[in-house]
């Protein structure tokens, strides 16, 4: 785990060849096939040189949940077991790390009616409209929930309506779904200043690598905008550009902007949701290896 562009896929794939590894995705982004080179996804060179699962194999107009995710992870672990290698799982979303060491909830199952009647509603009224609702019926859930987090008041506001009980309460009752003995996890945490450098500089880079003809093409296709696919960091601004609403240089801003705040989330989630993660810090990738390694070996 680790924030973004912090080197975690570098790192991934060079302990993967040391240990006979094969590389599972841990990243929300990543596992849409849309955007490539926006969310910085291995390249083709770096997906052959080791096995690498869960990457770009669900379309942008699907709503891919952390519950699917945990279905297809243990599924590619099994797998990758059975072959005698090592899974690596590599990515920035937290929650999919939760899920994975700490358990995941059954949630009951939704009426498609409801979720349309729902994302509607926050499309007309917007996202803190239906927040105020939610702080009503759920004030639990709707403390620790943005005001503008559609996707996740949504899912609130559905379960609470479908089963008259909170969201939260059933996340309480939860079973990790891979034994502590089982894994072992380290998290990133590089130099903020030089991480904020290397996300400006990327972005700069994705750009040069085809990034605004991603979201082009995205944007041709006319999604939902409330899909998660659509809030890839970079995707808003950058559509912003090509209908003309703003200069190239302020949506690059914005995305480098953005980008940086993300990562800033993510630094709070390691230092809150996994206190005894052992941290990597240093900047080499060969010292990243060998401490990874020494991790690894006191399993």
């Amino acid at each position: 785990m680790g924030p973004t562009a912090s080197g975690k896929s570098a790192l991934a794939l060079a302990v993967a060849e040391r240990i006979g590894g094969e590389i599972v995705n841990a990243d929300s982004m990543q596992v849409y096939r849309d955007f490539r080179v926006l969310t910085a996804r291995p390249t083709v060179e770096e997906e052959a040189s080791a096995a690498h699962h869960l990457y770009g194999h669900v379309d942008a107009a699907e709503r891919y949940s952390t519950g699917r995710w945990l279905t297809d992870a243990l599924a590619a672990i099994a797998d990758i077991r059975a072959r005698n290698k090592t899974p690596v799982l590599v990515g920035g979303t937290g929650l999919y790390f939760k899920a994975l060491t700490q358990g995941l909830a059954e949630m009951p199952s939704i009426d498609p009616e409801l979720r349309t009647a729902l994302t509607e509603r926050i499309a007309t009224m917007g996202a803190p409209a239906l927040h105020a609702e939610l702080a009503r019926l759920d004030p639990q859930t709707a403390a620790r929930l943005e005001p503008n987090d559609a996707p996740r008041i949504i899912r609130a506001l559905e379960v609470i309506e479908t089963t008259g009980e909170s969201i939260t309460s059933f996340q309480a009752n939860t079973q990790p779904a891979l034994a502590a003995n089982e894994w072992r996890g380290l998290a990133l945490t590089p130099d903020r200043d030089a991480l904020y450098a290397a996300i400006n500089a990327r972005f700069d880079k994705m750009l040069e690598q085809g990034a605004l003809e991603e979201v082009r093409a995205f944007a041709a296709r006319k999604l939902d905008p409330t899909l998660p696919a659509t809030k890839a960091h970079g995707a808003p601004a950058l559509s912003a550009y090509l209908r003309g609403e703003m200069s190239l240089q302020a949506a690059t801003e914005i995305g480098q902007r953005d980008t940086r705040r993300y990562a800033k989330r993510q630094f709070t989630w390691i230092a809150n949701q996994m206190p005894d993660w052992p941290r990597i810090s240093a900047p080499g990738l060969p010292e990243r290896v060998e401490m990874t390694l020494d991790v690894l070996s006191q399993g």
